[in-house]
């Protein structure tokens, strides 16, 4: 059991006692300093957007967070069942002081979590977190009195806000996409992405739409994580159904990856090189992504004249970083797109229809526009850790060992071998360290992995 609070928001497993999980006094406890903190912030504006994945706790938190708010004077506007993306545009459409999004993205079913954002409908900065954590620490709120208790209403018309502003964007070529007359299949891994997703496809005049794990029950019919261990049964049915290609998201809809076909896998990591490459020969200009992702982006972005940014991992780094250097397209490896003009967060929905549009201005198959990257590989892997684990000693250790090769120590720790790396890093989600290599070749980039895991046993011995 965990509680986990980072610039992720707060995230823990349901269940166990206070101070160790997400329980109901650990809801209630950091919803009332983030509402706290947003009082002092919002200069009278006390209206806070709220929306849920399809997770089984999903209610439960909802009912807290709400009766919190509305205990501290703010009036909450519930979009119920809705996506990550959809949360962020809302707060703007509904001009909120902030918004709390209960999703805990990829974990598995027993996790949840209280993503906060500011009035822009962005993830809150570390600083900020900060902030809200010390008032969490020291219990410092203060309820409102019975006649100035907070409203609750409910928004059923964001998610069509959201679409109508895809389909409004003019990189997004809804004609071009009705006239390639893609067959798709979804697996929607029993969430919000059932009930997002087919209606994005159905508005870009998408027929032929089959849903896997459509139920939205929160009981996850595998690992929610959009990795290719998870995806047989999507690429068993998109080669059964001879479908153009499918479509994977994460329970809250803002991670993407694609299947060919032929049931192959686009990758992951390609999902944010393809965007950027079909947004990147209309607009010219630099790409962002974090340093754990593929150098595949920086090989697009020189090739449309542009520069590439690296930052470190985490949305709102790499956020920080696409304002600073003006990106036009941005991201993550893990599937999360960024298109800044649209909003400042990864967002599944405005993926898809820049993805469409690109395969079907290009009339190539998806199996084909992949054929056309570089071929990099990963190994991503995982380390789980014991409380009390010394990561400083864990990361010195490394870097006296590696010390001839160039290390970044802005992010974790990054090591450069010639054309290939290594990624060291604790996870802002779960009491890991993961270690992701990239090369080449598939063999050289499992052997770095591999090497640098049998370091870090060695040590935790």
């Amino acid at each position: 059991m965990a509680l986990i609070k980072s610039i992720s928001g707060i995230r823990g497993t349901i269940g166990g006692k206070p101070g160790d999980t997400l329980s109901p006094l650990d809801v209630v406890r950091f919803t009332a300093a983030y509402g706290t903190w947003l009082a002092g912030q919002s200069g009278g504006n006390k209206t806070v957007v709220i929306g849920r994945d399809g997770r089984i706790s999903g209610a439960m938190v909802q009912g807290l967070v709400v009766s919190t708010l509305n205990a501290l004077g703010l009036d909450v506007v519930d979009l119920g069942l809705s996506t990550t993306p959809t949360v962020e545009m809302a707060v703007t459409f509904e001009q909120a002081a902030g918004g709390i999004i209960l999703t805990a993205s990829h974990n598995p079913k027993e996790w949840n979590a209280l993503k906060l954002l500011n009035s822009k409908g962005e993830f809150i900065s570390a600083a900020d977190g900060a902030a809200i954590l010390e008032i969490a620490s020291r219990d410092d709120y203060q309820f409102a009195g019975v006649d100035q208790l907070g409203t609750y209403r409910t928004n059923e018309t964001a998610l069509q806000q959201h679409i109508d502003a895809i389909l409004a964007y003019p990189l997004v070529d809804t004609a071009a996409i009705k006239k390639a007359k893609f067959s798709v299949v979804l697996d929607a891994i029993n969430s919000t992405g059932a009930i997002a997703v087919p209606l994005l496809l159905k508005a870009l005049g998408v027929k032929d739409i089959t849903v896997i794990n459509e139920a939205v029950t929160g009981k996850f019919a595998h690992n929610p994580e959009p990795l290719p261990e998870h995806l047989r049964e999507l690429s068993s049915e998109v080669t059964r159904r001879q479908a153009s290609l499918g479509i994977a998201v994460d329970p809250d809809v803002d991670r993407l990856c694609f299947v060919c076909e032929d049931g192959s896998l686009f990758g992951e990591e390609y999902t944010l090189v393809a965007v950027a490459d079909y947004v990147l020969r209309s607009r010219k200009g630099n790409t962002v992504s974090n340093m754990s992702s593929t150098r595949a982006l920086k090989d697009i972005t020189l090739q449309h004249g542009g520069t590439y940014h690296p930052s470190a991992v985490g949305e709102v780094n790499v956020v920080q970083k696409m304002k600073a250097v003006n990106a036009v397209i941005g991201g993550e490896g893990n599937g999360g797109i960024i298109v800044p003009d649209l909003h400042y967060g990864r967002d599944a929905l405005i993926g898809i229809a820049l993805f469409l549009s690109f395969l079907a201005q290009e009339k190539k198959s998806v199996k084909q526009l992949r054929n056309t990257y570089p071929d990099y590989f990963m190994s991503k892997n995982k380390i789980e850790l014991t409380p009390g684990f010394d990561l400083k000693k864990i990361f010195d250790h490394i870097k006296e060992k590696y010390q001839q090769h160039p290390i970044n120590t802005e992010d974790g720790l990054k090591i450069e071998f010639e054309n290939d790396w290594v990624h060291l890093r604790t996870s802002n989600t779960e009491p890991i360290i993961r270690i992701y290599a990239e090369s080449r070749s598939e063999t050289i980039a499992a052997n770095i992995a591999s090497k640098l895991i049998s370091d870090i046993q060695e040590i935790l011995k």
